[in-house]
């Protein structure tokens, strides 16, 4: 039983997308060719300023249009769900002309999702992708949005190479992250399985949770905070999420400090850049407003500003070589009320004598101090609390 079809997506999603903006082929050259060279600058901006040693060799960005970073999700899409669609397919069978309907009614929606999305994104680190030829699983790709990059430039009137570079400092940060925490990735991957493993499919829950669906639309469209997540996640996934949830905000929180510390050493114009597309996030119509409440979006941009303040006001007390034990192991990773309550953080791990690293051993977060505090403090004077957008929510 094909649970979403997954080629409707595609064909939806690129059928309802809205084209970039107008380009000369000139211009769409020079464009791809910039982002793949900024890509790899970026990348060592990254390593030199985080610490985060990683072998992985330095690859170029993968730059697409928007169709591409479509199809390119419905691509992850299916290596995400393929733990659920398996157990549904194992389940009774429904009748096939109930299946069929129901895949290809899901694969409308998912693709118009995408076209919804894939104007907006400007870029993401993309870790779950389908094997390679020789069945070996990949190991992720970053990939940027030549034309969204291109329109929010023009649209913030901003300096076209240094928001190129500003974009691929806080995405090049995600590689960095998952290339060098060799455990990060596979965490993820377990606690999004079990999140998807752990919901209830009866039907009379279904039912509950589709009311619940409808309540959060109608709640959201009244101008209220509710989202589709909340209202159809069950309890266990709610513990879950909340792990998920952290980690994605110390993620997000730590590019989007990285992109402005950096910034200013490699980006003349970066305080001017951070101020226009902070506004530009705020703003749109009421529909966008109302279907980025829906889907969520908008709380996570809160999430992510308070993991940016948690990586700066650790950072500013232990410094970059403090910060870092939080790569130890999923026990160093902060949970949702460390990342409210930075010091208390601190005083679990920085100043812990002995946590769990990856492999089980003793980690190594006591043996240094916070000598040197302060000296790896965000560098920047204008107070700025940036607030990362979630990929894919530029």
């Amino acid at each position: 039983m094909q649970v979403i079809d997954w080629d409707l997506a595609v064909s939806t999603g690129t059928r309802l997308v809205r084209p970039g903006p107008q380009v000369s082929r000139a211009e769409a050259r020079q464009a791809v060719a910039d982002l793949r060279r900024l890509s790899r600058e970026a990348e060592g901006h990254v390593r030199e300023f985080t610490r985060i040693d990683t072998e992985t060799a330095a690859q170029p960005a993968t730059v697409v249009d928007r169709p591409g970073w479509i199809r390119a999700n419905v691509e992850g899409f299916r290596v995400v769900l393929e733990p659920l669609t398996e157990r549904m397919s194992n389940r009774a069978q429904a009748p096939a002309i109930v299946a069929a309907v129901g895949s290809r009614i899901t694969g409308v929606e998912v693709g118009a999702l995408l076209a919804f999305l894939a104007t907006r994104v400007l870029g993401q680190y993309e870790l779950f992708l389908p094997p390679d030829p020789s069945g070996r699983a990949a190991t992720g790709r970053l990939t940027l949005v030549a034309p969204n990059i291109v329109h929010a430039e023009r649209e913030l009137g901003v300096h076209a190479g240094d928001f190129r570079l500003w974009v691929c400092l806080h995405e090049e940060t995600h590689r960095v992250q998952f290339t060098g925490v060799p455990w990060l990735r596979e965490y993820v991957r377990s606690q999004m399985t079990e999140f998807l493993l752990a919901a209830d499919l009866d039907l009379p829950t279904l039912i509950e949770r589709l009311r619940s669906a409808a309540d959060a639309v109608a709640d959201v469209v009244r101008g209220g905070e509710g989202s589709l997540i909340d209202a159809i996640q069950t309890p266990e996934q709610k513990q879950i999420l909340d792990r998920l949830t952290a980690v994605m905000t110390l993620v997000e929180g730590h590019g989007d400090y990285v992109m402005d510390a950096v910034g200013p050493s490699v980006v003349p114009s970066v305080a001017d850049i951070r101020n226009k597309f902070q506004h530009r996030r705020e703003g749109g119509s009421r529909i966008d407003r109302t279907v980025r409440r829906l889907l969520g979006l908008d709380l996570k941009m809160k999430q992510y500003a308070e993991g940016s303040a948690f990586v700066r006001d650790v950072v500013g007390h232990v410094g970059i070589d403090g910060f870092n034990k939080i790569w130890g192991s999923p026990a160093t990773l902060p949970t949702l009320e460390e990342i409210a309550a930075p010091e208390s953080w601190i005083s679990r791990v920085v100043d812990s004598p002995a946590l769990p690293s990856a492999n089980g051993a003793a980690s190594a977060a006591s043996a240094a101090s916070a000598d040197g505090a302060g000296t790896d403090a965000d560098p920047r004077s204008d107070g700025d609390s940036p607030a990362p957008p979630p990929p894919p929510a530029n």
